[in-house]
């Protein structure tokens, strides 16, 4: 009789320890993951007469490719570091080559996710990057994240910058990094302002304008959208551009 109540209690304590067991593992499937903001490097295949076009008219595409590739192995390392401390993960956007290379690309420079920067203008292009890297969030999450889209084109970009960026959308819904030319070098919006209808910072925009960065900060203001800009920096778009390489 003794022994019978030692073995039904031992019992009772298997199924106890196993009940906890399980809501444990219960407890951490429904735990949400971490969400990272993303940071979407946009660049051009580093060919001869494929990038950097009124560059190559002064210099030549060869030239004018090799300066490219300098430019976006160094936005690559930067990049790179920040998504090695865990802050930030990181994808990059490729025009100019097909899939399989841009696939085989990415795995030479260590980066996991990439893909085509796809058809259409600059905004279309940008648009399709913010719309499709909360799509694949949300398959695991169901929720949204902070998005930063920047350039290959800057020679003195540092993660300093990029970190002050994504901590500025703690606060603001917009950032922006103003470029000399009246444009920007980065932009960047809270996961609270991003979903499908988001067009009013892409769509009729005149791109390769000197109006790009006042006609973006007027729409935010006229929808009341917090903003914030950071320093203002210079592509290396022409031969003049050229002197902050010598620096």
């Amino acid at each position: 009789m003794v022994k019978k109540l030692i073995k039904i209690r031992h019992i009772t304590i298997k199924i106890r320890f196993s009940a906890l067991y399980l809501v444990q593992i219960w407890r951490l499937l429904l735990k949400k993951p971490m969400l990272k903001p993303l940071l979407v490097l946009m660049t051009r295949w580093p060919a001869a007469n494929r990038c950097k076009t009124r560059l190559a008219k002064q210099i030549g595409g060869f030239q004018a490719a090799k300066i490219q590739k300098k430019l976006i192995s160094h936005t690559i390392e930067v990049s790179k570091g920040l998504e090695e401390s865990g802050s930030i993960d990181i994808k990059l956007a490729v025009d100019g080559i097909g899939k399989k290379k841009i696939i085989s690309w990415a795995k030479n420079n260590c980066i996991q996710k990439a893909c085509s920067q796809g058809r259409g203008n600059l905004g279309v292009r940008m648009k399709k990057q913010i719309i499709s890297s909360q799509r694949s969030r949300r398959k695991i999450t169901n929720r949204a994240r902070d998005v930063i889209i920047i350039g290959t084109d800057l020679v003195n970009i540092c993660p300093a910058e990029i970190e002050l960026a994504f901590s500025s959308l703690n606060k603001d819904k917009l950032v922006i990094g103003p470029s000399e030319d009246g444009g920007y070098w980065l932009i960047g919006f809270s996961k609270d302002i991003i979903n499908p209808q988001m067009y009013w910072p892409f769509s009729g925009i005149k791109w390769g304008s000197d109006s790009v960065l006042k006609e973006t900060i007027a729409r935010a203001r006229l929808r009341d959208i917090k903003y914030k800009l950071i320093h203002k920096k210079n592509d290396i778009d022409i031969i003049s551009d050229l002197i902050e390489w010598q620096k």
